[in-house]
């Protein structure tokens, strides 16, 4: 990672960070430092290697525009470099000092200031990057080292995106006219670290506590938000929303807005599957002698994937492919259906076996589940790719139904349209549970489930509403499967040795003429090698059953019962009924929906409710 004003390596983050954690415009903490990830304008794809998805493009490009014609992973640095100070070093993700205003860390001076002002210097440090620092030159006596210059503890923000340095001068002064040459400070008294607890001062006399930044009140007590986007170096003048004092470090800072597919099968012969996900970069080959485009292949990026066939196999899959394609037309970039074609391999009646799409279908369900559930797969292999495409701050991007085409991607990753976006791709294996429609269908007009029905769509509309959005109902079938997955999700953790965070779902519930019912449950980590089989192991006939069976009895019963059975989601306008974090939440990483439409009413009896249950 380099800076770019400075071109040094500041430190290290893994390819997965950079989309889920500290991704464009998210500030990351490093050990002396604080730092922004710069937009894609300032980025050098050359280390950045092309993943090939087109449904994933095809979605990108439905959301951010056509400008975007390409998936890339982060850049990566080479493992064993020849030099380890050359030109390498500055290459990849640029990130710039946020905060730009700096403390010193000395008890008896805690002075405030710019990094520009020229009071700190910044130290670099060849050996050990993530030890570069910025120290105050002017502080300590003889015989004492220069004092660590830390970021600044409170950044604004607002919910357009925008985030700023904190208006120290002008809060200090309340708005009025600053005297000639303010030097601040900012002191702490006790050691609670609350906010009133702290307080900024200046050489006038003005002194405030950071409590006058903090809640409702702090929006009047700070200016206008400036529209800044530190990440684009840009500003967009008449925000419409309030600045809102932010602690470094929160993690309502940044919110990633992605789009996710899994890589599902196009042939059941690997080669033929290799050159179909490819065939954006070979198919101009076709159309070169055969001599020539054998000498060429070499020459693509997708090479290292094809080597192993060999160029005559590769050349020969290449002709059969333009042949029967011929009469084709290209695919279209419209397409945006990312749920349908996954339904469609999982529930296929063959075995898969390709390197990233293993699937093997248990022959029977297990004992006591024939009543609901219609068959299972084991997913030994699989493959995820996602995409950033934008980022929010202080509330998370609204989980509502057909995010994948209707959400705003949020701020912007770069000043221009961008012509790619960053991705990461993930492997690993999963359990796949179809349900049986005749089952899910007949629930779904039991009077009761629909008098359910219509209460949680009450709170789901009072919600919408209260954000100016238009509602949209994902359908009761859909918050029975998110409910059913956060049920097993639960148990799953404790039998198969991943923790409940590293499991993950992904729903497929439609009614209408194609209907689809069914969940899947998955790890998935970036190793090219996947994950150990654990996951796995526990979708076998015999050890899914006492799973699932416990999983159902647990959920009949909240440790916070009567409460959580009791709970209207018409009175507070929530998305989820007898729901909470003792029973059915999960962690953000495993939950698709943000923990909205989950309904423990629905899937099981409970203490308030017997009549719509789906489970016997």
């Amino acid at each position: 990672m380099s800076s770019p004003t400075t071109a040094l390596r500041v430190g290290e983050l893994r390819p997965s960070q950079l989309l889920h954690t500290y991704g464009i415009g998210a500030v990351t903490d490093l050990p002396n430092l604080s730092t922004m990830v710069m937009g894609l304008d300032d980025w050098d794809p050359v280390r950045a290697r092309v993943l090939t998805e087109d449904r994933l493009l095809a979605a990108v490009r439905r959301r951010l525009g056509g400008s975007v014609t390409a998936l890339r992973t982060p850049p990566h640095l080479p493992e064993n470099p020849a030099d380890p100070h050359g030109d390498w070093t500055r290459t990849g993700v640029p990130v710039g000092l946020f905060p730009r205003w700096l403390r010193c860390s000395r008890e008896r001076c805690n002075q405030l200031a710019p990094a520009s002002s020229g009071l700190f210097q910044l130290r670099p440090h060849l050996y050990r990057p993530e030890k570069t620092k910025y120290v105050h030159t002017n502080c300590g006596g003889p015989g004492k080292g220069q004092p660590t210059a830390l970021p600044a503890r409170f950044l604004v923000a607002c919910k357009n995106g925008h985030m700023d340095d904190f208006p120290w001068v002008y809060f200090v002064h309340k708005g009025g006219a600053a005297c000639d040459n303010p030097t601040l400070s900012l002191t702490e008294s006790g050691t609670t670290g609350e906010a009133a607890n702290v307080f900024v001062r200046c050489t006038c006399g003005a002194v405030r506590s950071m409590a006058d930044a903090i809640g409702q009140a702090g929006e009047s007590n700070l200016p206008a938000c400036r529209g800044h986007h530190p990440h684009l170096g840009t500003f967009t003048p008449g925000c419409d929303e309030f600045a809102r004092t932010m602690v470094l470090g929160a993690t309502n800072s940044w919110f990633a807005s992605q789009l996710k597919v899994f890589s599902i099968p196009r042939a059941e012969e690997p080669l033929t599957q290799a050159v179909r996900e490819h065939w954006n970069l070979l198919s101009p080959l076709a159309a070169v002698p055969a001599e020539a485009a054998k000498m060429l292949l070499p020459t693509q990026a997708c090479w290292p994937e094809l080597e192993q066939y060999g160029a005559e196999a590769v050349w020969a899959a290449i002709t059969r492919e333009a042949q029967s394609s011929s009469g084709d037309t290209a695919e279209d970039d419209e397409e945006f259906d990312l749920i349908t074609p996954e339904w469609q391999a999982f529930t296929h009646p063959r075995n898969h076996s390709l390197p990233d799409f293993t699937t093997v279908r248990e022959r029977q369900v297990p004992d006591g589940t024939s009543d609901w559930l219609d068959s299972v797969v084991l997913v030994h292999r699989l493959r995820e790719v996602s995409a950033l495409t934008g980022f929010t701050r202080i509330e998370a991007p609204e989980w509502l139904p057909d995010e994948e085409v209707h959400t705003r991607p949020g701020a912007p990753l770069s000043r221009t349209d961008p012509t790619w976006v960053p991705c990461a791709e993930l492997r690993g294996e999963g359990v796949f549970l179809a349900l049986k429609e005749q089952a899910v269908a007949e629930w779904e007009r039991r009077d009761a489930v629909r008098a359910r029905e219509r209460i949680l769509q009450d709170a789901h509309w009072a919600w919408c509403t209260a954000r100016g959005m238009e509602p949209r109902w994902p359908g009761i079938r859909y918050a029975l499967l998110h409910t059913l997955a956060h049920v097993l999700i639960r148990q799953f953790a404790l039998d198969c040795g991943y923790g409940a965070s590293g499991i993950a779902e992904r729903i497929y519930a439609r009614s209408g003429p194609d209907p689809m019912a069914g969940i899947l449950l998955y790890t998935a980590a970036p190793d090219s090698e996947g994950t150990l089989g654990g996951l796995v192991s526990l979708g076998r006939r015999n050890r899914l059953g006492p799973a699932v069976a416990q999983a159902l009895e647990e959920a009949k019963l909240c440790s916070s019962d009567p409460m959580c059975a009791e709970h209207d989601p018409r009175i507070h306008a929530r998305l989820h009924g007898a729901a909470c974090h003792a029973c059915l939440f999960a962690a953000e990483t495993s939950c698709e929906r943000g923990n909205h439409y989950l309904d423990r009413a629905l899937l099981v009896e409970t203490l308030t409710d017997d009549t719509c249950a789906f489970m016997p």
